[in-house]
């Protein structure tokens, strides 16, 4: 299989990431923090190595400011459900995943004000459109550095500068650009970043985590039991065990450290040179084909997101046309993010299909996939 569906989640890992879950799952098999034996200072161990690895990969103040979620839809409810409260108001952008838009959908009948912002498909979000919508209940600014959809880049560091001279949180969606893009969360003003794991940083799926920036407390969304302060009937305040109930995904953890430890070693810009390279190789091939549509910055400035429509045909066909005739893996439909696809104008149509190449992807399997797309417009499957 030609697998170009990254941006749903890495298909082929680094095989340091396979090794990695095997070796937790035969000899750190215990439970992180809750017994002494060997097996059980092991699964610490690995927990405590990765989180180390995620502070300084975004640069953290320290390793206790980031918290280990199941995804990053996980991370992102935590932030948002756990900093708004009745009467706060919250800025977001027109494409937003639904990981954003339902948890602020839902909060809305309990008093929460949403603006949800026109966003440009070239350049993003508007700093200046964030400054002005800004007002005096304004408690948290919500933006996707990398939209799932048109591979929109927003600038997160002006937004961060903006959001910290007017002293409100800002929480960055990284779903999309966590491994793929250079993020420093002290640099950029980030308050709150949500990453999953099991994208481009190439750890196993159900694995992400939140950062949260030292000072910031938000409200737990469950309470339980953190191998810590025991003796307390009450949630402990101690970063990161607060927010850290239950027994952690250990082989998930030690997978997404090696994950980023071959990120690391590979260098982020050579990753980036080459996705950013695959991408334009199939935007160039993709142009040359009648009745193919593309939506997307047309500029340089994009992550590796390539979303099309074929005149005649419905997205969900082109997909299976992809798979069961050419052995392509893509995306079709709404891709979890209606808004974004009411801005490009394609809600009513069903959606696009979407292409996502990695690191891993080949340029012979960029030019088969073009192939395929033209074979199907010129109706030859």
């Amino acid at each position: 299989m030609i697998y170009l569906d990254y941006a749903a989640t890495s298909g082929p890992k680094p095989e340091e990431v396979y090794r990695a879950v095997d070796h937790a799952l035969r000899n750190a098999s215990g439970n992180p923090g809750r017994s002494g034996h060997r097996l059980s200072l092991a699964a610490g161990k690995l927990v405590m190595e990765t989180r180390a690895l995620c502070s300084r990969f975004f640069h953290a103040e320290s390793a206790d400011s980031i918290c280990f979620c199941s995804n990053g839809t996980d991370a992102l409810n935590l932030a948002i459900h756990g900093a708004l409260r009745r009467g706060d108001h919250v800025i977001t952008s027109s494409l937003e995943h639904n990981s954003v838009a339902r948890p602020l959908e839902h909060l809305k009948q309990f008093g929460v004000e949403v603006t949800k912002l026109d966003t440009c498909i070239e350049t993003g979000v508007d700093p200046q459109q964030v400054a002005d919508a800004i007002k005096s209940n304004t408690r948290l600014v919500i933006i996707s550095h990398v939209s799932n959809v048109t591979g929109t880049v927003s600038d997160i560091e002006a937004i961060g500068k903006v959001c910290r001279e007017k002293g409100v949180l800002f929480l960055v969606d990284a779903a999309q650009s966590a491994g793929a893009r250079k993020i420093d969360v002290q640099k950029m003003r980030i308050d709150l970043l949500a990453f999953p794991g099991h994208k481009c940083l190439y750890g196993p799926q159900g694995t992400g985590g939140l950062y949260v920036r030292p000072g910031i407390s938000l409200k737990t969304l469950k309470q339980g039991g953190t191998g810590s302060r025991s003796e307390l009937l009450r949630q402990p305040e101690d970063l990161p065990d607060k927010y850290e109930s239950g027994t952690l995904n250990v082989p998930g953890i030690a997978g997404l450290g090696a994950g980023i430890q071959f990120l690391l070693q590979e260098g982020q810009e050579k990753i980036e040179a080459r996705e950013a390279e695959l991408t334009n190789m199939l935007i160039d091939g993709l142009r040359s084909i009648d009745g193919v549509r593309l939506y997307g910055p047309k500029g340089p400035v994009r992550g590796p997101v390539v979303s099309l429509t074929i005149d005649g045909y419905d997205p969900q066909d082109i997909s299976i046309y992809l798979d069961q005739v050419f052995d392509i893996a893509v995306r079709s439909g709404l891709h979890c993010a209606p808004d974004a696809h009411r801005t490009i104008g394609t809600l009513e149509k069903g959606g696009t299909v979407r292409i996502s190449p990695g690191y891993f992807t080949t340029e012979e399997e960029i030019a088969m996939c073009v192939e395929g797309i033209g074979a199907i417009s010129r109706g030859e499957v």
